[in-house]
């Protein structure tokens, strides 16, 4: 697997990636055939399982669920799923969502005591006449479905969140959902720094031709209990267009919300912008509205109809993975607004 620093410098040589210039410096990345990306290190894995579906002719939806159920069972990320740091008082809350190619559309928010929000999400989309449901309703509702109650709060959460309270000041805190992946401390990653991980974003585009997409995450540690980010809400941390593409978001939800991040990324890529240049000009929208969310993390990352893949973060360190039918193990940093020291 090439990691985030050994990239730069790492040969690209048999993958299916074909990489032209475009305007102003803008690097065109093209996957071919049935593929799938999502964000951040820990995507490389939630990939290969989806590739698992795609490569044997799968439908996009069914691979993007069992991609985002990786790390929603990876006991050492504290950003997605049943190890996710918890909220000011001890409750791991989950939120999902997921998306098709016929704009059907399933979400949870709050969820608490059930492992796997995005396959929740799926079951509101099939089974439901809504979109969106939460907290106790979206438990009772995943418990009728079948889903397992279990407690979400591991014992490394545990020891990072009574760290975490020794000082902790009852407050919003920018970026602190960017935890140090597997430790057990309360200290939190720096803004785009190299332990940079949150919420996984993924989309995947089938033999078909057809594209789908899921978000999933624990939302920011140390939250309010109640607070829902961006993840589950369609729009803002997830949206597809069949006829145009898809985007995802990742990092602080509160400014991708205000935006309607991957909406906007979406309907740039309508009016002719390649995913690139589409997700740099919503980061650069956040930036307009709020000078000072150049100081938190905000990252998109989406895919065109034609399979070209782009991506933009308000801060160096947000990297992305892609996987084709001839690599499934590729990793990239994105391009940012602000370098910031690793």
């Amino acid at each position: 697997m090439l990691n985030r620093r050994g990239l730069i410098g790492a040969s690209l040589a048999g993958s299916a990636l074909l990489s032209g210039k475009a305007s102003a410096g803008e690097t065109i990345t093209k996957l071919d055939g049935p593929c799938v990306i999502s964000t951040w290190d820990f995507g490389v894995a939630a990939n290969q399982a989806a590739w698992a579906v795609l490569s044997k002719g799968g439908r996009a939806l069914d691979a993007v669920e069992a991609g985002a159920r990786i790390p929603e069972q990876d006991l050492k990320n504290h950003s997605v799923g049943r190890a996710g740091y918890p909220d000011r008082d001890g409750h791991v809350s989950l939120d999902a969502c997921i998306m098709d190619e016929l704009g059907n559309c399933g979400s949870v928010a709050a969820l608490e005591h059930i492992a796997h929000p995005i396959s929740v999400a799926r079951r509101v989309m099939e089974k439901t006449p809504h979109v969106m449901l939460v907290g106790a309703g979206a438990l009772q509702f995943a418990i009728e479905q079948g889903f397992q109650y279990e407690e979400l709060l591991t014992p490394e959460s545990k020891v990072a969140w009574e760290a975490w309270k020794k000082d902790a000041k009852y407050a919003p805190k920018a970026n602190s959902e960017v935890g140090d992946y597997g430790k057990t401390t309360g200290q939190l990653g720096t803004p785009g720094g190299a332990n940079n991980h949150d919420t996984i974003g993924m989309l995947a585009i089938d033999a078909k031709g057809n594209i789908a997409g899921a978000c999933t995450t624990s939302g920011m540690a140390w939250k309010m209990r109640g607070r829902v980010g961006d993840s589950p809400i369609i729009g803002a941390g997830l949206y597809v267009d069949n006829e145009v593409g898809g985007a995802t978001s990742t990092g602080v939800g509160e400014e991708v919300i205000r935006n309607v991040g991957s909406f906007l990324v979406v309907e740039l890529m309508r009016q002719g912008r390649s995913p690139e240049a589409a997700c740099r000009e919503a980061v650069e929208r956040i930036l307009k509205k709020k000078p000072q969310a150049k100081d938190i993390q905000v990252g998109f990352l989406a895919v065109n109809k034609k399979g070209e893949v782009g991506a933009w973060a308000i801060q160096s360190g947000f990297s992305y993975a892609l996987c084709d039918g001839k690599k499934q193990d590729l990793l990239l940093p994105g391009k940012a607004t602000y370098q910031v020291a690793s």
